[in-house]
């Protein structure tokens, strides 16, 4: 109702005007949707706060705001006659014939109501973000999921959106891996397509476990990080079949879960990072304090009441993270060639990294690299806990590995189809069952993260996030599932709506709450809380279930029936494009 709301807030405005013209500022309708469903469809707030500065009650400025709206052809063309409620709320409408006729118009619309934007400039958002010869596990998880959906929701939108992987592709482990790769498997270095390095994670700990115990391994290693920034041809061959190798097994889960990332690791910013310390010198903010360059922050104090610093260059002249954000920042708002010419820039990582970013922000804004109306977002995000509240870790105590949760969360939801079929009676192949189980079980762990509140922690639980009952993937999937049973039955949800026509409660419930889509997706637009689309997907599958056990639909004759099936139809492509943003595949049959 995205498009009714606005015409609705401009008739409001200028019946605000037309009711009082001596008022020069600018009057706010404060429209929003109505509380609840008996008050109508919107409700304008606007009169009470009028009412200490024009020296009158609430309901006799909201009488003259709705006097002023009944001489408006428009608004009565949009809404019935409105209701002065309570102190001074007024209570809109919308025509019933209104709202048939924008279900009608969302029939077969690919965008189902939602407007498109017009901008050329880009939206970053980086997400992911693994580290080389380590494997992804299940910190990753809330990163790499929670950046798809928003960038789906972006994308759209119509915005132009960079997927950006900031890979931990640089920095000083490296010299111990190198180290330990020329030693352990120098031939990988001469000969083509030699590098098997069997477990990377393994690989890891036997060359961290040589750097903490053997002193000559580390100083080699030290060296060898010397080497490697100074372009020697042999570490950076080394340094690249570790990416290479690490890439792959990264791409094994982007595939699985749907993802689409471009890499940009932290060694693309390397060549930009000396430039960051002249920008930083330029804008007089650079102080050298015990050797280190830095920049102390505005309003953020340490223990002891001094500003704390944001460190870009370290005392032994080396660089950091810090340097090499910022290098990022100012390169993702430069206009090309320069840069990606962005205009909103969104980082997506645990809530635990808030300190650093907020710190990297407030220095490059006070350096002037963010343009004027350019958007610098953190989108922080809680822990994955196991249902004992602690942080999810293996009986072992090792941190879950993404492919392992994934192929639990598959296993567990074949054992559950199969379980179902047993009892239905029903027979069906390999395939379909391989085929459901994928998709219901990496739905069921994408939907239990997505529909929590990021910014909380959340307990992980199998049995939860698969039941068929309850905010779960699977009662989503059903809802989609049961639509499409009608259309096996004989329902033609193809056929053209014409002029529909509702007369049950239970339609018009439905006819409402399919028409907030619009107005959701504006909302994770702006607010990046994938959150609530999740909730008004379940809402409308909730609504949509009511409808279809209470109101019959292929019993049904003429513009009824016709009505009723443009209902099921709609509420299949809402939930199909809405699972659709948060990465999740649908189903015919389960």
């Amino acid at each position: 109702m995205l498009r009714i709301a606005q015409a609705l807030d401009t008739q409001l405005r200028e019946a605000m005007q037309r009711a009082f013209p001596d008022v020069d500022a600018l009057l706010d309708p404060q429209l929003a949707p109505a509380s609840k469903p008996e008050f109508g469809d919107f409700q304008a707030n606007g009169a009470l706060p009028l009412a200490k500065p024009f020296k009158q009650a609430p309901r006799h400025i909201a009488g003259a705001i709705v006097e002023a709206l009944q001489a408006d052809p428009a608004f009565a063309a949009l809404c019935l006659e409105p209701q002065i409620a309570g102190p001074g709320f007024i209570n809109l409408t919308i025509r019933p014939e209104r709202l048939a006729a924008e279900v009608s118009a969302r029939l077969g619309d690919p965008r189902l109501g939602v407007p498109e934007v017009q901008s050329d400039a880009a939206v970053v958002v980086d997400f992911s973000s693994p580290n080389i010869a380590k494997e992804m596990h299940v910190g990753h998880l809330r990163s790499t999921i929670i950046g798809d959906s928003l960038a789906r929701v972006l994308e759209f939108r119509g915005h132009r959106v960079l997927r950006l992987n900031h890979v931990g592709d640089w920095g000083t482990q490296f010299g111990m891996l190198i180290t330990h790769l020329k030693q352990v498997a120098p031939e990988t270095l001469k000969t083509a397509d030699a590098v098997d390095l069997g477990d990377l994670v393994a690989f890891y700990r036997e060359a961290k476990k040589r750097f903490d115990e053997d002193e000559v391994f580390q100083a080699t290693s030290r060296e060898e990080v010397v080497k490697l920034q100074g372009g020697d041809p042999v570490s950076l061959k080394a340094w690249g079949l570790l990416c290479d190798q690490s890439r792959r097994e990264f791409q094994k889960i982007y595939d699985r879960l749907d993802i689409r990332l471009s890499e940009r690791g932290e060694s693309f910013y390397n060549p930009f990072l000396a430039s960051v310390l002249i920008g930083l010198k330029e804008a007089g903010l650079l102080v050298t304090d015990d050797g280190a360059e830095c920049v102390f922050l505005e309003g953020v104090n340490g223990k002891d009441g001094k500003p704390l610093p944001v460190i870009v260059r370290k005392s032994d002249g080396g660089f950091n993270y810090a340097t090499t954000d910022l290098a990022a920042i100012r390169y993702r708002f430069a206009l090309a060639p320069e840069g990606d010419g962005a205009r909103r820039v969104i980082y997506v990582t645990d809530a635990g990294q808030a300190n650093h970013f907020a710190g990297v922000f407030q220095v490059a804004k006070r350096a002037k690299w963010i343009p004027e109306h350019g958007r610098l977002e953190h989108v922080p995000f809680g822990l994955v806990q196991g249902e004992d509240g602690k942080k999810l870790k293996t009986r072992s105590g090792d941190t879950v590995r993404l492919r392992d949760l994934l192929d639990e969360a598959v296993e567990r939801a074949e054992a559950d189809l199969r379980r179902r079929l047993e009892e239905e009676g029903r027979s069906e192949d390999d395939q379909f069952i391989e085929h459901v189980a994928g998709t219901v079980g990496l739905a069921a762990v994408k939907y239990a993260d997505l529909s929590q509140n990021r910014i909380t922690n959340y307990q992980f639980s199998f049995d939860r996030m698969l039941a068929l009952q309850g905010n779960t993937a699977p009662y989503l999937l059903y809802a989609v599932v049961r639509i499409a049973g009608i259309a096996r039955k004989g329902g033609d949800l193809e056929a053209e709506a014409g002029m529909l026509q509702f007369s049950e409660p239970q339609e018009w419930s439905l006819v409402r709450e399919l028409l907030k889509f619009d107005a959701v997706i504006a909302e994770v637009e702006e607010e990046l809380l994938p959150n609530r689309l999740c909730s008004y997907l379940f809402e409308l599958s909730q609504v949509f279930n009511r409808f279809y056990d209470q109101v019959p639909v292929l019993k049904a004759e003429g513009q009824s029936l016709r009505s009723r099936l443009a209902l099921c139809r709609l509420t299949a492509d809402t939930l199909k494009a809405g699972l659709g943003l948060l990465g999740i595949a649908t189903l015919e049959r389960m």
